[in-house]
């Protein structure tokens, strides 16, 4: 299994997209559906600031199935959401992240 990061980078329109309460709430409910989808959130420049993007860890075999991924999430909308996928590799896997 392979380690994947994602990084979306939105349009400023994107901030409609994720005020609809519906939308939103699929979003929730697709990534607590796909565990692969280890940890997520949005990004921004400072905090309390309007989101420009947000990023992904996601566990996969393959870059296909992260794209898979991408593209069925309700947040996603091609003409507001880039994303870019890097693979990457762990210094220590048994070093754990508290939250």
């Amino acid at each position: 299994m392979a380690s994947w990061t994602v990084t979306f980078q939105d349009a400023p329109e994107m901030s409609k997209i994720r005020g609809d309460k519906r939308r939103r709430d699929a979003h929730i409910a697709f990534v607590r559906a796909n565990p692969q989808l280890q940890i997520g959130g949005s990004l921004a420049m400072r905090p309390m600031q309007d989101f420009p993007g947000a990023i992904w860890n996601v566990e996969a075999e393959a870059r296909d199935e992260v794209e898979r991924l991408i593209l069925r999430d309700p947040y996603y909308v091609a003409s507001l959401r880039r994303y870019k996928i890097t693979c990457w590799s762990k210094s220590s896997a048994s070093q754990k992240l508290e939250m």
